[in-house]
């Protein structure tokens, strides 16, 4: 893979352990979401829609986790608004709304809801409680998504993946 690609999905100088991490683990939630679809009985456009999904959530998990990216998205001069808007450019529920059968509106409003009021409330929360706050955050929407929400099963792991990538990842500085 070129230089300038791994630039764009992981970061500047990334290192070898942090992108063959990060795509490992794309490749995996890629796969995995993909037979999940498959077993589920959806058809091959929703099938490669999860496949895609997971390659992006699950690999965006790690990637958001890596000191590389860190470096990229904390850098000096980013504020609380180039993270919240990052956050609410993720409009993957809407996708799994219009897209998988039995993933409903209210779920991906839910979803979403949760996803950027979660980040909002971790981006106002002081420094020395950001990390705590944003474990907590994402734990009680994880729970959230997965009791209470009609979210079909064999996607029971997007919300708590997304949740993961943006709010524990995306948002937390090294």
């Amino acid at each position: 893979m070129s230089r300038a690609i791994g630039d764009m999905l992981i970061a500047p100088e990334a290192t070898r352990g942090e992108t063959v991490t990060a795509y490992a683990t794309a490749a995996a939630g890629a796969v995995l979401a993909g037979l999940i679809s498959a077993h589920a009985g959806h058809g091959r456009p929703v099938v490669a829609l999860l496949a895609l999904a997971g390659f992006d959530l699950f690999g965006g998990t790690v990637v958001n986790a890596t000191a590389s990216a860190k470096r990229r998205f904390h850098r000096p001069g980013r504020t609380a608004r180039h993270h919240f808007l990052f956050v609410a450019g993720h409009v993957h529920p809407f996708l799994m709304a219009l897209l998988v059968p039995g993933f409903g509106w209210g779920a991906a409003g839910a979803v979403y809801g949760l996803a950027v009021t979660g980040a909002l409330g971790v981006l106002a929360t002081p420094a020395e409680l950001r990390r705590p706050v944003a474990f907590a955050v994402a734990a009680l929407a994880s729970t959230v998504s997965v009791t209470l929400l009609a979210i079909p099963v064999e996607v029971a792991w997007f919300a708590p993946v997304l949740f993961g990538k943006l709010l524990l990842g995306h948002i937390l500085p090294e």
